[in-house]
């Protein structure tokens, strides 16, 4: 079993970026051979590394550190007045924890979360390859969280890694035709509960980028951390706004 020490690295060649547009990014990942346990794999997060599928990786630009790791401290989180009328709207949704899988019904809303919402980026079109590479292949305790409505349709699913201090935010997909849910949000907030009920301290959210539109949604949790120079610290107004 590999530790930080023993690891081995490697980096991408320059490569489009996901974020900045027309920017080239380069990466930094860990050796995909490598057997990777919850201790190390939490290290790794908390040193800002994230994974998608079996690879493990952090930003390596050179002159651009545009991507900041971010994470809510579950106990000091702060409920606002738009987020406690999010949770009341969706007070009717039930959750299903099972193991990563990709079946009829998952792949249906993913394919439409991603056709309808993420047209403009790198996982448009959506393919069953593609998801089961993305989500259902891990070499960590993947759990998919499964949110239903009273009726039972599926709305959303929210995929999370096990960590030591809590667990990583892969990916969350839903419903793109129940925009007054704000089901994206309603995932973090119900994510934090969980943790809540666990004891377990952190939420790790993946990279927040101050230009990209789509991640402004996470400066909305307060207090919000995060990763500047390797060390965790309390985002300021100042810092994400």
């Amino acid at each position: 079993m590999s530790n930080l020490q023993t690891l081995k690295f490697f980096v991408t060649p320059p490569h489009d970026c996901s974020y900045i547009k027309p920017a080239e990014a380069v990466t930094l990942f860990v050796d995909p051979q490598a057997e990777i346990n919850r201790p190390t794999y939490t290290h790794l997060t908390q040193l800002g590394f994230r994974r998608s599928g079996t690879h493990i990786y952090r930003p390596h630009c050179e002159y651009c550190k545009a991507c900041i790791s971010a994470r809510i401290p579950v106990e000091q989180f702060n409920l606002s007045k738009g987020q406690r009328r999010i949770s009341n709207k969706n007070s009717d949704i039930l959750v299903e924890t099972i193991m990563p899988r990709l079946d009829e019904e998952i792949w249906q809303l993913y394919q439409s979360y991603i056709s309808e919402r993420h047209q403009d980026g790198d996982m448009y079109p959506p393919t069953k390859e593609q998801f089961d590479s993305f989500l259902v292949e891990t070499n960590q305790e993947t759990r998919f969280h499964l949110f239903r409505d009273s009726e039972g349709t599926l709305l959303a699913v929210a995929v999370t890694d096990q960590l030591e201090d809590g667990i990583s935010a892969v990916y969350t997909f839903f419903s793109p035709y129940h925009d007054k849910r704000s089901l994206g949000v309603y995932a973090v907030l119900w994510q934090i509960e969980y943790l809540k009920t666990r004891r377990e301290p952190y939420l790790y959210l993946g990279y927040w980028v101050k230009s990209c539109r789509k991640m402004t949604y996470k400066t909305g949790f307060k207090p919000l951390e995060i990763l500047l120079d390797d060390n965790w610290v309390a985002a300021t107004d100042d810092m994400i706004l």
